[in-house]
Formats: C-alpha cells, sequence, structure tokens
C-alpha cells in the first residue's frame, strides 16, 4: 500500500511538472513574439476654413490689376454689354414703380413697418374722412412768408397770425389725438399701438397736404368710418 501510493504521488508530481513546463513555454512564446499595435493615422493638414472651401470651389482667383488701364478693362468685361445695362437698369426701374404703386395702393407688404397692420390703416382712414385745419398750416405759412417779403411793414402781423395758426395746430393736433385713440381702442381693444404714438401718428399723416400722402387716401372728406 505505501509503495502504491508512493508511485501514485510521483506520478502526480510528473505531470504537475509537465503541465508547469508547457505553460512556461507558452508564456514564452507570446512575450517572444511582436506586440500588435493599432496606429491612427491622421490627416496630416489642419481643416480647411469655410472661406478656403469655398474659394476652392469657386476656382483660382485673378491676380489683382497691375495698371490703370487694365482695371478699366477688367471693370468693362465684368459690366457686361451696353445693352445688357440698360436692360438691367430698365428692369430695376419698373419693378421699383411697381413696388412704389402697390405702396400707394396700400398694400401692407409693400408700406413702411410704421404704416404697417390694420389698426395703422384704419388711423389712416380717419385722418383721411376728417377736414382738418393742421393739412392747410403748410401753404398757409409759405404764403405768410411770401407776403413778409413783400411787404416789410406787415412784419409784425404776419408774424401774430403765424403763432395763432401754431396755437390753433396744436389744439386740433391735441384733440385728433384723443379722437384717434378713443376710436382705435373700441375697434382693436386688445391693441397696444395707442397712446401717444399713434396720435402723433395721425398728427403728421393730417398735416400733410392730401394729395401729398403716402399711402395715398382710401376715403373721401366726409366719408363715415
Amino acid at each position: 500500500m505505501k509503495l502504491f501510493r508512493r508511485g501514485e504521488s510521483s506520478g502526480t508530481d510528473v505531470s504537475a511538472d509537465s503541465s508547469r513546463s508547457a505553460t512556461a513555454t507558452a508564456n514564452a512564446g507570446e512575450a517572444d513574439a511582436p506586440a500588435k499595435t493599432t496606429v491612427t493615422t491622421g490627416k496630416g493638414r489642419p481643416t480647411p476654413s469655410r472661406r478656403e472651401a469655398e474659394g476652392r470651389r469657386r476656382g483660382p482667383v485673378a491676380p489683382p490689376p497691375m495698371t490703370a488701364k487694365e482695371a478699366r478693362a477688367r471693370r468693362k468685361e465684368t459690366r457686361g454689354s451696353k445693352s445688357d445695362r440698360k436692360a438691367a437698369a430698365a428692369e430695376r426701374r419698373a419693378a421699383a414703380q411697381d413696388r412704389r404703386a402697390r405702396m400707394l395702393a396700400g398694400e401692407d407688404k409693400y408700406l413702411l413697418p410704421r404704416d404697417q397692420g390694420p389698426v395703422r390703416a384704419f388711423v389712416r382712414d380717419i385722418v383721411d374722412a376728417r377736414r382738418n385745419l393742421v393739412g392747410l398750416f403748410m401753404p398757409m405759412a409759405l404764403l405768410l412768408i411770401l407776403s413778409m417779403f413783400a411787404a416789410p411793414a406787415w412784419q409784425s402781423i404776419i408774424t401774430l397770425a403765424m403763432l395763432v395758426m401754431m396755437v390753433f395746430m396744436i389744439a386740433e393736433g391735441f384733440l385728433l389725438g384723443r379722437i384717434v385713440n378713443r376710436r382705435v381702442r373700441e375697434k382693436f381693444p386688445k391693441s397696444t399701438d395707442t397712446g401717444y404714438r399713434l396720435g402723433w401718428y395721425a398728427f403728421v399723416r393730417a398735416s400733410q397736404m392730401r394729395k401729398m400722402r403716402a399711402p395715398k387716401p382710401r376715403v373721401g372728406p366726409g366719408d363715415a368710418i
């Protein structure tokens, strides 16, 4: 029994030694093998800016002109022929005339920002339907100034008349502002475009001569609004 146990123990030791030697050999082989490394290569150049990329798409840029004659020749080439320039100018004039006609007609898209919106259109109708004394201030003031040069002796009388006209103009402007604000609050209760700005807008329109107002009046004097 003792001999059998010794043989079994020695066999176990031999198998353990052989397994350890095989493991050591495998580890040595792995150590001798070259290490696998992953190398990431970049572009080797900086990323071009947006301006550089657009310039490359457009193509090379021509060198600047060296003389005035060359500069004039280059401008002439870029402008095109005389007939083309005339046609382009005619198109621009036609487009400008069309925009002005639409603006004078009151199309909201072509109006200035100060004239846009249903509230401002309603205020213009209120002013245009009234016969405003303030609208006569400019022509009467011009007439009085001319008469002052024609008759210097009447200078004090003409100055007094102009002061009286200014007083009436301020009073009518204040009254018109109150009327406009009250009518706007009744028709557009949720509108924030009221107060001094709306009154001043009505006063400026009323002070202009009827034929010079832009947009043109849609109603006549005395029409119900």
